[in-house]
């Protein structure tokens, strides 16, 4: 599962050169700064016999080569592709005849900077060879937590500036000792040009602070795994950020962790020392065994084996990751499994700093010297059909750049500042996309400063100003009126359109292709004004036409109701019954004087506007059968406890009806409410209401998308919105499409939830400006 499918194309001249060839110049665009590319280059050439310089630019590489062989060209060429660096990404290679200049060796010279797009790789967990380094009591690195080479180390969270040199990270305070320096600018050596290259003797440094008192205390890092399994909670400071860490078998451990954290039942994830600890506590499938040792590291989420005690109380998975710095491996050597959380209040940015409130949080903190210049969260993912399938991208991903594969010439700089929940921003600039780590929700104004810290961030690393900004259609996000504040010409894109377009970006979908976008999640501002969230889209990349959805039901208390799931059921229920507060009452498990509140409002039709949320519908289904809290503490947890309940998504669907006299189609629920009823209190099992509950969305995801082909011709699917998270309905939808014979395309490199709205906001702004309707 690699991130991306590397197939340069070669610009210039043929590779297969004339023998008369003295010199050429070869320019390579992509990921090729921070991973030893030049280094590579500098091998590469002494092998063919080649003399000149490589060099880094703001375009990416720039490579000088001289020789008496278009054979050796030619080979050197091939072998730049065919054995490029493990973290290397060649986009664009580029190839012209170049003029001699008499070169009677290879070099590497200093970088020059120019205003262009450059990539950087992502952070890179700890190398096999550095890990084998700190294990072993000969090597002057032995034990020493910062150990890092060119296929491994922090990149993006260091990074403060292009071309990619020490002077412009934040290891440019730190003088490279003399042993460092000779690795440093040895081509034969694995760490030349290594840029975070340290070692004890001119590196960073570990400490261990009392929160309390912000005093030091000696020990260190051991002194740190001691405390851990003591039972206190201690911050470790990693590449984006401060994990809160506890002993993952110390009970009262997690729950004073729970009670700090205001987390009540929100899951926890865990670092374990090895993949078989993972393994005993947790089904793993050879692809998640993949992606659980990437270098990305992310957190993967897997079928739990073994309950551990307040962890994903009333969930089926369990969030595991492996260690990915030396520090985490040198800490994990004496304790064997810890709660690993990101270091933040509740709805703010992970702490990147001890100074950020820390001490509040924990009882000790072990962080360091070395500054994070970009903080980042953990990903987290799972695989569904092999495929990685995100929750949230960041860590390990991020800034991964996206190609636009698709003949959109354009060329000015777009921005896309996504929605308001699970913000991310995407810049485009010379046919490629960035798009940032996840951001978390503006509706929290340290996040929005968090927004502003990354916005900022990525216009200085990039060389980018935008020139078109891209926002939601809602006019009360903070996204949308900072787009209007900015004076750029500004577009505004529908939310569930701009989540079909983000798998046209990822998967090179052209602007004329028709699809059926079905994009189900919470919530986005319709074109009528009202919530949309169970939506089918005939779509291509210009425009887009509403083609069915859910009928709409009244949202009583507006965004309450996605925090109370009690009163989506009462919408539902109103569907099939007459507004008594007693019965509703009993089924929806809260007090009668509660739905007299909600049924007045709907009647008067206050803060109740009309929506198709299937998200919403998830949260309706777990109340009735008693899987929701009268609270969600965190989005989605109804819709998650209906998920872990079910367990097959073969069982025969519930009734449901299509109105298809005119267009939107809509798709009346009605029937599915009133047999989840009848058949709770006729007391069919709850696992099997849920797993036909899921059954049902997969027949009328098939049953619309069989009236579109017949109607309108069209045979492609796309498949995006926060709703398709869910494993089952993910796969058994997908399933199921594909053997009636539909192409189907849902997103695998970002998120199918907010994340990705940015993303889809850059191609619709793409496709206008190539098509001659610039903003």
């Amino acid at each position: 599962m690699s991130q991306k499918e590397n197939n340069p194309g070669l610009g210039g001249v043929d590779p297969q050169l004339p023998s008369l060839t003295e010199a050429i110049k070869i320019t390579v665009h992509g990921v090729v700064q921070g991973v030893g590319f030049r280094p590579f280059v500098h091998h590469l050439a002494n092998r063919f016999g080649l003399t000149g310089w490589v060099r880094n630019t703001g375009l990416g590489v720039e490579i000088h080569l001289e020789g008496q062989s278009g054979a050796a060209f030619s080979g050197f060429i091939q072998a730049l592709q065919r054995e490029k660096p493990p973290l290397a990404c060649l986009e664009e290679i580029f190839i012209h005849p170049d003029k001699k200049e008499g070169y009677k060796e290879f070099l590497i010279l200093e970088s020059q900077g120019e205003e262009a797009f450059v990539f950087i790789s992502p952070d890179v967990a700890t190398c096999e060879a550095c890990f084998e380094e700190i294990m072993d009591p000969q090597e002057r690195r032995f034990q020493y937590p910062f150990t890092n080479c060119t296929n491994c180390g922090p990149r993006y969270t260091i990074v403060e500036g292009l071309p990619y040199d020490r002077e412009r990270t934040t290891m440019a305070s730190f003088k490279m000792c003399a042993a460092c320096a000779r690795e440093y600018n040895d081509p034969m050596d694995r760490r030349h040009h290594a840029q975070p290259i340290a070692c004890p003797d001119c590196g960073p440094q570990v400490q261990l602070l009392s929160a309390a008192t912000g005093q030091p205390i000696s020990g260190g890092l051991n002194k740190a795994a001691g405390l851990i399994k003591e039972g206190f909670i201690v911050a470790v400071k990693g590449l984006g950020g401060f994990h809160l860490m506890v002993d993952a078998r110390n009970q009262a451990a997690i729950d004073r962790l729970r009670r700090v954290k205001t987390r009540q039942f929100k899951p926890l994830a865990l670092m374990a020392r090895d993949l078989e600890i993972i393994e005993d506590l947790a089904w793993v499938s050879k692809a998640e065994k993949e992606m659980l040792l990437a270098p990305s590291r992310p957190i993967v989420l897997l079928k739990k084996k073994k309950e551990i005690p307040g962890i994903a109380p009333h969930l089926g998975e369990m969030g595991f990751m492996l260690p990915y710095t030396p520090l985490h491996h040198l800490l994990l050597q004496s304790i064997d499994l810890v709660v690993a959380t990101s270091s933040n209040r509740k709805d703010a940015p992970i702490c990147k700093d001890e100074k950020e409130g820390l001490a509040e949080l924990c009882d000790f903190i072990l962080t360091h010297n070395r500054p994070i210049a970009m903080r980042a969260d953990d990903s987290v993912l799972k695989v569904v059909a092999n495929q990685p399938l995100f929750l949230r991208r960041a860590r390990g991903f991020v800034p991964y750049p996206e190609r636009v594969k698709t003949a959109l010439p354009v060329d000015r700089h777009i921005l896309g500042v996504g929605g308001e929940l699970k913000v991310t921003i995407s810049a485009y600039k010379r046919g490629t996309v960035v798009t940032s780590q996840f951001l978390g929700d503006l509706d929290e104004y340290q996040n929005y400063l968090y927004f502003e810290e990354a916005l900022d961030h990525f216009t200085r690393l990039f060389h980018f100003k935008p020139q078109i900004i891209v926002s939601d259609l809602h006019p009360n996000f903070r996204t949308t009126r900072f787009a209007q504040r900015s004076g750029l010409p500004h577009l505004k894109v529908q939310h569930h359109y701009a989540h079909v377009l983000a798998a046209f970006l990822e998967h090179g979908l052209s602007a004329s292709t028709k699809v059926l976008g079905i994009s189900f999640d919470g919530y986005g501002h319709g074109l009528d004004g009202a919530a949309w969230g169970g939506e089918f889209l005939l779509a291509d990349g210009l425009s887009f036409e509403r083609l069915a959805h859910f009928s709409y039901v009244p949202l009583p208390g507006g965004d309450l109701a996605a925090r109370q799931p009690w009163r989506m059921a009462i919408a539902h229920l109103l569907t099939i019954m007459e507004a008594r507060p007693d019965l509703l009452a009993s089924l929806v498990g809260v007090e009668e004087r509660k739905v007299e509140i909600v049924l007045q409002a709907i009647k008067r039709g206050f803060n109740s506007p009309p929506t198709s949320s299937c998200g919403r519908l998830f949260d309706a289904v777990a109340c009735l059968l008693n899987l929701a809290p009268q609270e969600q503490e965190f989005e989605a947890e109804a819709a998650m406890r209906l998920e872990a309940t079910a367990n097959a998504v073969s069982e025969k669907p519930y009734p449901f009806l299509i109105e298809d006299q005119f267009l939107p189609w809509k798709i009346t629920l009605a029937p599915l409410i009133e047999a989840t009823l009848e058949q709770k209190r006729d007391g069919v099992p709850i696992a099997t209401i849920a797993s036909r509950f899921h059954s049902t969305l997969v027949q009328i995801i098939l049953n619309i998308a069989k009236r579109c082909r017949r109607q309108f011709g069209v045979d492609k699917v796309v498949l995006s919105g926060g709703v398709f998270l869910n494993r089952w309905l993910t796969l058994a939808a997908t399933e199921a499409l594909e053997s009636l014979g539909f192409k189907v395309w849902r997103p695998t490199r970002y998120s199918p939830n907010d994340e990705s709205l940015s993303l889809g906001q850059i191609y619709h702004a793409l496709a206008q400006v190539a098509a001659g309707q610039s903003p």
